[in-house]
């Protein structure tokens, strides 16, 4: 116990001295801060006293005294600086008060303004809607309502017309029932199967092949006999086969009173016998047709039956394409020969070929007329022969055997390839028609003129009696001169008196009726077709158009405009159409050419006129006109009324002050410089659309965002790489207009327009940008392509150029495929094979517009123009085309059109605007 609290008071001392401790440092710490500065201050303020009023240190000063200090001066003025910026604040803030204020009057003011538009908005639409209704209404009044016939189909035992007096009086009018084929049917055709009639196994296999294949590629050829306006029935040409020989008249005429759409008279019915021989069998010449027509090459005058009756052309070329480079150019004009005749006449001559010829024509015909001119052709042609004032070959006796004839016709000697090439060195080919002017036609006449047609000699027909293929139709005085047997003397004066110019477009003419008419076995079937069509008023069937499958893509954000592509300062290039897209008119003018002269559709440059289907948009070429009268061709779009620079450029303008191009670009695998060009097409006045023609196997990446140009974007997929997918007629395509463009081409939007223009004025041209011209290499006697700047040109490249619509439809489907083939085999020269076609049709150069010669393509990849081979093709290509063509269509022009006024900024009482050179 003592121990315990002995100890405890031991330990407490400790702890009373350290309380005593903290108690003493607590009471320092409150002293020195408390006191401290209490006795400081007091210091300090007796300092300031004891120094006088003057010499204060710390004590406050009198009023201004503390400004006086350096340190403090900026702190004063940031004071004043704060005071006037919060007056001027205040001043604002009621000034912007008293301007809310009046803007509030305002929007008042302008809702009441609205209110009162709207009320008279909507009695505007009131009587809009009225004045629509009262139009509608005399719209309806004075324009009935018209629609398609109803079409009438006889039964199949239907009688049909009364028949005609006698056979030999069978017409149009009085022997086809046009109730059967209204113009709105599309003229179905139906073909007789020639194995289905006893004679088919008589027939040539060549012919029977020949004519299914055409039939079969023939558009108007339908399997329904109940809508059928035409029956197509083959007799010819029949063969003699051992133990099965030809039918009889009477049994063939028996034969076909049993073909199952015959109907008691056979009208409607063609029966068509297409000849391979120079002797042909005329075994209809006895058998009654009834009311079916005849379609053959050898007519006896008491057989024919004029406008009913078809003489057609021999069908040579049965299996095989004629080849285009077999076929001699047209240039030169003269050749070796100024006139050649091969032939023997199988029956004896009353005269000796070595009489001379009579002194002169006049004493001949004093007396009784000859019965046979032949004799006085022989005499006069030997005679000229003699005379060497002209090359000219004649033969009146065949060396070998000659071919068989019909009497009083000229046989053909020899093989058809040795006269071929006695016809490629002869000007002119002398056809001598048979003596008995009973014959009109004959298959052998046939021959001769298809031959030198087809080698470019300018057939000279003696004797004005025989009928020429189709001459109801053709007008055989452009390609052929036909000249009466009594001025034989004569025609050596007339053949030397014709000039250069007139024998090449003679020739021209010529090489295109055999290339339309007669080379094939397929035209020729649809010539036939086409013959009866025409005849009765019912109109081609149109072109077809490609259809454009598109690939979808995405669009994106909307396009910006190149600044460098639109640079056109303050002035407008005309209207960006918010509207949607206008489409061209489309003149299908099918039903007013029946009504019009026939010449017109037969008689033309090659294209797909009426004798093949139309096109939606047909202009007639201005190459025409000698056919079509004045007021054809492109319909003419002129410069309008005028106006200065700045009225000029704000409207279209022309006669067709509406009108919009689409641009066609081919592309492939180029993403990036793709999506660049049709960003900068944002913005073009008067654009429709974009066909983007997608020619890589691959499709456009599925990331690829495709700009927003406020106008449809149209990608089509192709079915192979081809450059001739540029030109192929997309149906996608809705004006007449297209501007062909290559995704690297940079273009501006004033060029652009210009040149649309300018096309506006010559429809029928190419109008581009790069020029291009040809050139005649006289070391290496070829063409050449020539890329140089020159004063002349010839060419405009199709990479950025216009031209019409029209033109895609002739190069797909009309002008020759071994041009398009050569194209697709060296992925080069479409363009130059537009330009050969768009010449050879007009005879004009193309126009080129603006200084530009060739385009920049920064960070575009090497392109294919930069290799050496690019041009070594291009003049393959030349060379290629001028052996197709059988001539150079190109021509030289030195013309250019530059714009003078188009954005020059006139005051509108001065020049007007024109377009000068």
């Amino acid at each position: 116990m003592q121990r315990n609290g002995g100890m405890a008071g031991n330990g407490g001392q400790p702890w009373v001295f350290r309380r005593v401790r903290l108690t003493w440092l607590s009471f320092m710490l409150f002293f020195i801060l408390v006191f401290f500065p209490l006795i400081a201050h007091y210091y300090l303020t007796t300092i300031d006293e004891a120094g006088g009023p003057d010499k204060r240190i710390f004590g406050p000063r009198p009023g201004g005294e503390l400004c006086e200090a350096k340190h403090v001066q900026d702190l004063c003025r940031i004071r004043e600086s704060v005071s006037e910026e919060l007056l001027q604040l205040e001043a604002k803030r009621q000034e912007l008060n008293g301007e809310i204020a009046r803007l509030n009057l305002r929007i008042e003011a302008c809702k009441r303004s609205i209110d009162s538009a709207k009320q008279d908005l909507l009695q505007l639409k009131n009587v809009i809607s009225q004045t629509e209704h009262s139009y509608k209404e005399l719209m309806a009044q004075n324009q009935p309502k018209l629609s398609l016939p109803v079409r009438l189909v006889p039964d199949k035992d239907d009688p049909g017309l009364p028949p005609p007096k006698s056979a030999r009086a069978c017409r149009l009018r009085s022997c086809f029932d046009y109730a059967r084929c209204p113009m709105t049917s599309g003229f179905p055709v139906y073909v007789y199967d020639a194995g289905s009639y006893p004679w088919g196994e008589n027939l040539d296999p060549l012919v029977k092949q020949a004519f299914a294949a055409s039939v079969k590629s023939n558009i108007y050829v339908t399997d329904n006999p109940s809508i059928a306006c035409l029956y197509v029935v083959l007799v010819g040409e029949l063969q003699e086969l051992p133990g099965s020989p030809p039918p009889s008249p009477a049994d063939l005429e028996k034969q076909l009173r049993e073909l199952p759409y015959w109907r008691s008279d056979g009208h409607n019915h063609l029966l068509v016998h297409l000849s391979r021989k120079s002797l042909t069998q005329n075994f209809l010449y006895n058998v009654s047709t009834g009311r079916a027509a005849v379609a053959q090459s050898t007519f006896l005058e008491r057989q024919y039956r004029e406008g009913f009756d078809l003489v057609v052309s021999p069908l040579v070329h049965a299996l095989s394409e004629p080849n285009f480079l077999e076929v001699p150019p047209q240039v030169p004009v003269k050749r070796k020969y100024l006139f050649t005749f091969q032939g023997e006449k199988v029956e004896s001559l009353r005269s000796s070929f070595l009489e001379a010829p009579p002194q002169s024509f006049e004493e001949e015909i004093e007396g009784d007329p000859p019965a046979d001119y032949d004799d006085r052709i022989i005499g006069t042609l030997k005679a000229v022969q003699d005379s060497h004032l002209d090359q000219v070959l004649v033969e009146f006796t065949c060396k070998n055997r000659p071919r068989p004839s019909l009497p009083t016709e000229w046989a053909l000697c020899g093989e058809r390839e040795e006269r071929l090439e006695v016809l490629k060195v002869s000007t002119f080919a002398l056809v001598i028609a048979p003596g008995d002017g009973q014959l009109v036609a004959s298959a052998g006449c046939g021959m001769r003129l298809f031959e030198a047609l087809e080698v470019g000699a300018i057939p000279v027909l003696l004797g004005d009696h025989s009928k020429l293929p189709y001459h109801h139709l053709i007008r055989w005085s452009e390609a052929v001169i036909v000249v009466p047997k009594p001025r034989i003397t004569e025609l050596h004066f007339l053949l030397r008196s014709l000039s250069d110019n007139d024998l090449l477009a003679m020739r021209r003419q010529g090489r295109f009726l055999w290339e339309t008419y007669f080379s094939t076995s397929e035209t020729v079937f649809g010539t036939i077709l086409a013959s009866i069509r025409t005849s009765i008023q019912v109109p081609a069937a149109p072109i077809r158009e490609e259809p454009a499958q598109e690939i979808p893509h995405k669009a994106g954000k909307l396009a910006g405009t190149d600044a460098n592509m639109a640079d056109n300062g303050d002035l407008d290039l005309g209207p960006v159409e918010t509207e949607p897209p206008y489409a061209s008119p489309r003149f299908l003018r099918n039903f007013t050419y029946t009504a019009s002269d026939v010449y017109r559709t037969w008689n033309r440059p090659p294209g797909p006129f009426h004798l093949f289907p139309h096109t939606p948009f047909d202009p007639v070429l201005p190459s025409e006109a000698k056919f079509l009268g004045s007021g054809t061709g492109f319909r003419p779009i002129g410069g309008g009324s005028g106006g200065s620079g700045r009225e000029f450029q704000a409207a279209l303008g022309g006669n067709t002050p509406r009108e919009q191009f689409t641009v066609v670009m081919l592309t492939y695998e180029r993403e990036e410089v793709l999506m660049n060009s049709l960003e900068r097409l944002n913005g073009l006045p008067y654009l429709n659309k974009v066909v983007v023609v997608w020619n890589s196997p691959k499709p456009p990446s599925d990331d690829l965002i495709w700009p927003d140009i406020g106008l449809p974007i149209v990608v089509v997929r192709t079915e192979k790489n081809s450059l001739n997918n540029r030109f192929l007629p997309w149906d996608a395509v809705e004006t007449e207009a297209i501007l062909s463009i290559d995704d690297d081409a940079h273009l501006r939007h004033d060029e652009i327009m210009f040149g649309f223009r300018v096309w506006r004025e010559a429809r029928d041209r190419i109008v581009g940008f790069p020029g291009r011209f040809h050139a005649w290499d006289v070391n290496h006697q070829s063409w050449l392509y020539n890329s140089n700047y020159s004063c002349e040109l010839s060419m405009v490249l199709t990479g950025a150029a216009f031209f019409h619509k029209y033109y895609a439809y002739l190069y797909s489907y009309v002008m020759p495929q071994a041009i398009r083939d050569m194209v697709d085999e060296y992925i080069n020269c479409e363009d130059i094979a537009m330009n050969f076609l768009v010449s050879h049709i007009t005879r004009k150069p193309p126009i080129k517009v603006t200084s530009r010669w060739t385009f920049r393509c920064p960070g575009c990849p090497q392109a294919l123009s930069h290799d050496d081979s690019h041009f070594h093709e291009r003049h393959k290509c030349i060379n290629f085309f001028v052996k197709v063509y059988g001539y150079m269509p190109l021509l030289y022009t030195q013309f250019r059109v530059d714009s003078v006024l188009f954005k020059t900024r006139l005051p509108h009482d001065k020049t007007k605007c024109f377009k000068f050179i």
